[in-house]
């Protein structure tokens, strides 16, 4: 810190500065919003890094021959190009963790949901700065859960548009434990196997039109973004005509073996998912149920509609008692009419198949 002012950092950059520039109002506020590329503050040793490298190339080919432009972050490492969803960051409870965001031609950012940074690592533009190039987001993994991460830049069109990735918090003992300790001093709750279903919806007059600006609707001008009538529906990239199958979806468990279905509503849908067997939850939205007595997990008969909102996260707990096919519904609702989108045609299914 200088003398006098500490506000400012040894590298000279005020860390008071938000989005607003100059006089705070709509125009400032909402569409002059700062971006840098800034050295990270308060920099720590990080236990494990990533990087994310945005794209805006990416295209899905619909059962039905249309083409749907989609953008999202790639690993450079990977070398898998246009991921869809963006890859999956997991981590352990304790950790430092950096991400490093590369941005290409537009700026942009990564909220890491559920996480609760400082202000300039949260990664939401108007409180803070969009990435201009290059930023590493800093912050410690603090809560075994379910999360997530996106782009925070114009998010009703950046998230739309495929801008996110799945986040597990591990406990310290690593995957295969749900928490770093015993619930209510039984064992620890194990699984043997998992899922991370991230389901979607899409309007393709946002993916191949409202996308061919980046800051469509920023200033109130009315680009037709309160107008959202999806027609295709995924689970992790898949169309519903392969999730029963595909293996990036669909499940395989033996008798006895305990199952662990992470949900996340990456959709602007309300998401009704209905199991064939009972399920226990476990956790929602990276928050434990059971760690006090009065939020214990809830378990749901089979048959029963389980309802979660755009963002939420919800873990089950299933039991493979007996060989067979465990189905799974996902209904896509609309927000007013609670209708099935799509003249009911929002509906994909998949499968947990026992042996």
């Amino acid at each position: 810190m200088t003398m006098g002012d500490e506000s400012i950092s040894p590298s000279g950059i005020d860390w008071t500065k938000t989005a607003a520039q100059g006089v705070t109002n709509f125009q400032t506020f909402g569409c002059n919003v700062f971006k840098a590329s800034l050295p990270t503050p308060d920099r720590l040793t990080p236990d494990i890094s990533f990087v994310r490298q945005v794209t805006t190339s990416g295209n899905l080919v619909a059962p039905d021959g249309v083409r749907l432009r989609y953008w999202a972050f790639e690993d450079p490492a990977s070398g898998v190009k246009s991921p869809y969803p963006s890859p999956l960051m997991r981590v352990r409870e304790g950790q430092i963790v950096h991400v490093t965001l590369l941005t290409a031609k537009h700026a942009h950012t990564i909220h890491h949901h559920g996480i609760e940074p400082t202000t300039m690592h949260d990664g939401v533009g108007h409180v803070s700065f969009e990435v201009a190039n290059q930023f590493t987001y800093q912050w410690k993994a603090s809560s075994p859960g379910t999360f997530f991460y996106h782009c925070h830049r114009n998010t009703p069109l950046h998230f739309e548009m495929g801008m996110f990735g799945g986040l597990i918090v591990d406990p310290p003992e690593g995957p295969g434990y749900l928490y770093s300790t015993p619930m209510q001093n039984a064992p620890y709750q194990r699984y043997q196997v998992e899922r991370l279903w991230v389901c979607d919806d899409m309007d393709a007059r946002w993916h191949n039109v409202l996308s061919n600006n980046h800051d469509a609707g920023m200033c109130g001008e009315n680009v037709g973004l309160n107008r959202f009538e999806p027609k295709y529906f995924l689970i992790n990239g898949v169309f519903p005509t392969k999730t029963m199958t595909d293996q990036k979806v669909a499940a395989k468990a033996r008798v006895g073996e305990t199952i662990l279905i992470r949900l996340l509503n990456a959709s602007y849908s309300i998401l009704r998912v209905t199991f064939q067997v009972p399920v226990t939850c476990v956790s929602c939205d990276g928050h434990r149920l059971g760690k006090e007595n009065w939020n214990a997990p809830i378990v749901f008969p089979a048959g029963t509609p389980i309802e979660l909102t755009s963002a939420a996260r919800l873990d089950f707990l299933i039991t493979a008692t007996q060989r067979g096919a465990i189905n799974a519904t996902i209904e896509y609702l609309h927000w007013i009419t609670r209708r099935v989108q799509d003249n009911g045609r929002g509906v994909a299914k998949t499968q947990i198949v026992v042996s």
